[in-house]
C-alpha cells in the first residue's frame, strides 16, 4: 500500500515526486516508457525548447546550462535522469497503466503486469495523449508516406518527392522549416499563414523575461485576463514564419478538405504529386482509463488547481491547470508546490 502513486515520469511527475520525497510519503512513480526522458527523446531530432535555461528549472535542481541557452530534447532527457538520481526518486519504467478505480478509501492502479494499491493517485501524464490526424488520411493512397509529428524524427525519414506539412502551430512550423530547407523539394503547407508570432529575444531580453516582468505568466484561468488568454490560440514562438513562407519551394494551400488516392483537396487547390505527409495536427486527451472521472467540454478532468472531484485523485501538468505555464517545463513547479502544500495539510 502506497501513500501516493504518481502516473507519468516527465517534468510533472518528477516535480511532484520531489515534494513527496521531502514530505516523507511512501510513493512510486510509474511510466510507460523504457527510460527516463523518453517522452522527449522520441520527438523529432532537431527539437529545441522555446524557453531558455533559466525558465526550465524543476524544484530543487537547476537546469545545468548557460543562461539564455535553448536546450535540445537530449539535454532535457539528461536533466530528468540526473534529477531522478539526485533525489533517488523511486520509478518503475515499462509500466503502462490500463485503469484506475477507487473502492471505499483505496485506489487500484492496474498496469500491464500487475496492480498497485494506494491511498492517493497523482496523474502526471501531460497534455499529449492520442495523436490526432484528420479522418481523410485513410482515403490517401498507401503509396504516400504519412505519419503524425509524434513519430517524425527528421528529413531522413522522407521519400524523394514533394511533401506536405499540415498544422500551423509551433511543431508544424518547425517541421516545415526543416523540410523546406532542401530547396529541391516542393513543400506544401496546410495551416494558418496569418498566425501570430513572437520572437525569442526583444530589446536584449528573452521573451520569457518579458513575460515574467509584466506578469503574463501569473494570470490564472479563473481571472478575467486568464479567461481571455486561455481562449486565444497560442502564438508561434521563435520561428521566422514569414521567412519560411516566402521560400520559393513552400506553397501554402489552405485547409486540408478531403482526399481520394493521390489527389488531396485543399481550400485553395488540389494536389496529386505529394509523396510525404507530416500531420502536425495535435493531440486529443484520453482519460477514459480513470473510472468515474468527470470531464470538461475539452475532455480534460474537472478540477481546481489539480484537485479533482474524486477525493485522493490529483492532476498536474495539464494545459492551463492554473496558468499558461502549467504544462511547461519551468511552470509546472508552482502547481507542484500548491499540491504539496495541500498534501501537507491532509
Amino acid at each position: 500500500m502506497f501513500d501516493y502513486v504518481v502516473i507519468g515520469g516527465a517534468q510533472a511527475g518528477l516535480s511532484i515526486a520531489y515534494h513527496l520525497k521531502k514530505l516523507g510519503r511512501k510513493f512510486i512513480v510509474i511510466d510507460s516508457k523504457k527510460e527516463v526522458g523518453a517522452s522527449w527523446i522520441n520527438r523529432w531530432d532537431s527539437l529545441k525548447l522555446f524557453t531558455p535555461t533559466e525558465f526550465n528549472h524543476l524544484p530543487g535542481l537547476n537546469f545545468d546550462a548557460p543562461k539564455g541557452h535553448y536546450p535540445s530534447k537530449y539535454e532535457v532527457a539528461a536533466y530528468f535522469k540526473k534529477y531522478v538520481e539526485e533525489y533517488e526518486i523511486p520509478i518503475k519504467l515499462n509500466t503502462l497503466v490500463t485503469s484506475v478505480s477507487k473502492k471505499k478509501d483505496k485506489f487500484y492502479i492496474k498496469f500491464n503486469d500487475g496492480i498497485y494499491e494506494s491511498k492517493n493517485v497523482v496523474v502526471a501524464t501531460g497534455p499529449f495523449h492520442i495523436p490526432y490526424t484528420p479522418p481523410c488520411n485513410t482515403k490517401i493512397s498507401k503509396n504516400v508516406l504519412q505519419f503524425h509529428s509524434n513519430y517524425y524524427k527528421g528529413v531522413h525519414q522522407l521519400k524523394d518527392g514533394d511533401a506536405l506539412v499540415v498544422g500551423g502551430g509551433d511543431s508544424g512550423y518547425q517541421i516545415l522549416d526543416e523540410i523546406s530547407r532542401d530547396s529541391s523539394r516542393t513543400v506544401y503547407f496546410s495551416g494558418d499563414t496569418k498566425v501570430k508570432t513572437l520572437p525569442q529575444q526583444f530589446l536584449g531580453k528573452t521573451l520569457w523575461w518579458w513575460f515574467t516582468r509584466i506578469g503574463f505568466l501569473r494570470y490564472n484561468k479563473y481571472s478575467w485576463v486568464g479567461r481571455v488568454l486561455s481562449g486565444v490560440t497560442q502564438p508561434v514562438i521563435g520561428v521566422d514564419v514569414k521567412g519560411i513562407l516566402s521560400r520559393n519551394n513552400v506553397i501554402p494551400v489552405g485547409r486540408t478538405k478531403d482526399a481520394e488516392g493521390k489527389k488531396i483537396r485543399f481550400t485553395n487547390t488540389t494536389v496529386s504529386s505529394i509523396q510525404n505527409i507530416v500531420w502536425a495536427t495535435g493531440y486529443r486527451p484520453n482519460f477514459t482509463w480513470i473510472d468515474g472521472l468527470a470531464l470538461d467540454h475539452h475532455g480534460y478532468p474537472e478540477n481546481y488547481r489539480g484537485v479533482s472531484s474524486i477525493e485522493g485523485l490529483y492532476f498536474i501538468g495539464l494545459p492551463w491547470l492554473y496558468t499558461r505555464g502549467s504544462a511547461t517545463l519551468g511552470g509546472v513547479s508552482k502547481d507542484a508546490r500548491y499540491l504539496a502544500d495541500f498534501f501537507d495539510k491532509k
